[in-house]
C-alpha cells in the first residue's frame, strides 16, 4: 500500500515556522513584530478617543488597527526573516547559486549548479538575462578572479560581442554582500532582448557540462525570499 502524501502546512503554521526559524538568529524580531502589531491599534484607539468619541467609531477604527497591525507585523517579520536566510548562508559554499535561482526567476536564466569549482570550494556561477550575462564568483578575490576571467573568456568565444560583466560575493572589502547580489544583478542597464536571451542560454549550454555543487548548502531547501 501506498504511504499517504505529507499533508502540507497551513499558511498559519507556515508562517509560525518562519517565526520560530528567525527567532533562532535573530532575537529582535519577537519585540519587533509585537510592536508592528500593536502600534496601529493603539493609534486607533487613540485616534477614536481624542478626535471622535464614540462606541461605533472606537470599534471601527480598532478593527482597521488590528489589520494594519497584522499587514505590518507580517510585512516586518518578512523582512527579518529574509535578513536571517542571509545570515544563515553566507559563507556557505553554493550560496550563491541558491540566491540566483531563488531571488532571479523573473527575465533570467539561473542555475544553482555552479560553472566552476576549484579545490577550495571556491566557485563561479552565471546567470543570463536582458542586461547580458553575469559571472559571479564565490570566496575570496584572489582565488577566484582568475576562475571568473576564464570563464568570461569561454562566454565570448561562444557568444562574441554580449555584454559581459563579473561579480565577486565574499570577504574581500570590495566584494558584494551575498544579500546585495539580486540587487546588483537587477541594477544592469538592459540591452538585450527576450529572444537573445534565449538564444544566447542555447549557445552557453554548449559549453562544458555544470559541475556539482559543493557540499555545505541545498539550495532547495534554504532560500532567500521573503516568505508568502
Amino acid at each position: 500500500m501506498a504511504q499517504a502524501k505529507k499533508k502540507e502546512p497551513g499558511r498559519i503554521a507556515q508562517m509560525w515556522q518562519v517565526f520560530q526559524m528567525t527567532r533562532r538568529t535573530d532575537k529582535a524580531v519577537l519585540p519587533l513584530v509585537v510592536i508592528s502589531f500593536v502600534a496601529p491599534i493603539a493609534a486607533g484607539v487613540a485616534i477614536a478617543l481624542i478626535f471622535f468619541p464614540g462606541v461605533i467609531t472606537l470599534i471601527v477604527l480598532i478593527v482597521i488597527g488590528i489589520l494594519s497591525g497584522l499587514l505590518l507585523a507580517l510585512v516586518v517579520l518578512g523582512r527579518r526573516a529574509e535578513a536571517a536566510a542571509y545570515s544563515q548562508m553566507s559563507g556557505q559554499p553554493g550560496a550563491t547559486g541558491a540566491v540566483l535561482s531563488s531571488a532571479l526567476r523573473r527575465g533570467w536564466i539561473t542555475s544553482d549548479t555552479p560553472i566552476a569549482v576549484n579545490k577550495n570550494r571556491d566557485a563561479v556561477f552565471r546567470a543570463i538575462g536582458r542586461g547580458g550575462i553575469v559571472i559571479v564568483a564565490e570566496g575570496p578575490m584572489s582565488r577566484t578572479a582568475r576562475m571568473a576571467d576564464d570563464e568570461a573568456r569561454k562566454v565570448s568565444r561562444v557568444v562574441p560581442n554580449v555584454p559581459t560583466h563579473i561579480l565577486h560575493v565574499g570577504p574581500d572589502a570590495s566584494s558584494i554582500a551575498l544579500k546585495a547580489l539580486p540587487r546588483e544583478i537587477r541594477k544592469i542597464k538592459r540591452t538585450l532582448t527576450k529572444r537573445e536571451v534565449q538564444v544566447i542560454s542555447s549557445r552557453l549550454s554548449s559549453l562544458a557540462p555544470g559541475m556539482p555543487i559543493p557540499k555545505g548548502i541545498d539550495p532547495r531547501k534554504v532560500r532567500a525570499g521573503r516568505p508568502r
